[in-house]
Order: C-alpha cells, then sequence, then structure tokens
C-alpha cells in the first residue's frame, strides 16, 4: 500500500452497529484501508473503450410452456405434516 487512506473507523463501526475493540479496529482499519486502495488501483484502468454491461454474457430467458397440470394430491401433500384436519396442516396458535 502506497499511502494510508484517512479512515474514520468509529464512525464506519457504529454506522454498520458493531463494538469494536481496539485491537479488531486497528485491523479491520487496515483490511478496509487495503480494500480501498484496490478499487483506487483499478479506477486508473482505462475503460473507456469497453461497452457498458449488466452481465459479462448475454442474457437469454428461458420460459416453459404456461400449460396446466395436475397438482399434488392432498394425501400426498400432508403426509409429512405433524398435525392434519379437514385435509389442512394443524399448526399451533400464534395470536390469542
Amino acid at each position: 500500500m502506497s499511502s494510508p487512506i484517512e479512515l474514520n473507523i468509529d464512525h464506519v463501526a457504529n454506522l454498520a452497529r458493531l463494538a469494536l475493540t481496539p485491537e479488531e479496529k486497528a485491523e479491520f482499519a487496515q483490511q478496509l484501508g487495503d480494500v480501498l486502495h484496490h478499487i483506487e488501483q483499478l479506477s486508473k484502468v482505462d475503460v473507456s473503450q469497453v461497452e457498458a454491461t449488466a452481465h459479462a454474457f448475454p442474457v437469454y430467458n428461458v420460459w416453459a410452456e404456461d400449460v396446466a397440470q395436475p397438482g399434488l394430491p392432498v394425501e400426498l401433500a400432508l403426509q409429512n405434516a405433524p398435525a392434519q384436519r379437514n385435509h389442512m396442516i394443524v399448526v399451533p396458535k400464534v395470536m390469542e
């Protein structure tokens, strides 16, 4: 790393709702500084001749035909339910 980037690690930790020890602050400040330095290096690359894209490769939607098909039989759908009543799964009450 050429020159250290000024970081307010306390502000970053506060935004992330992290309580850091002094050792963690030093470690994370170094790591975050390294990441920012790498990004700074990437910003020096000339991309003026590169076409802007959302994906590296063309994306094509492959859709199956929307054809109605028979559903799952009730008995098969409920076979692993811990409790059932009137073709429905019974769950514990969550509200009174």
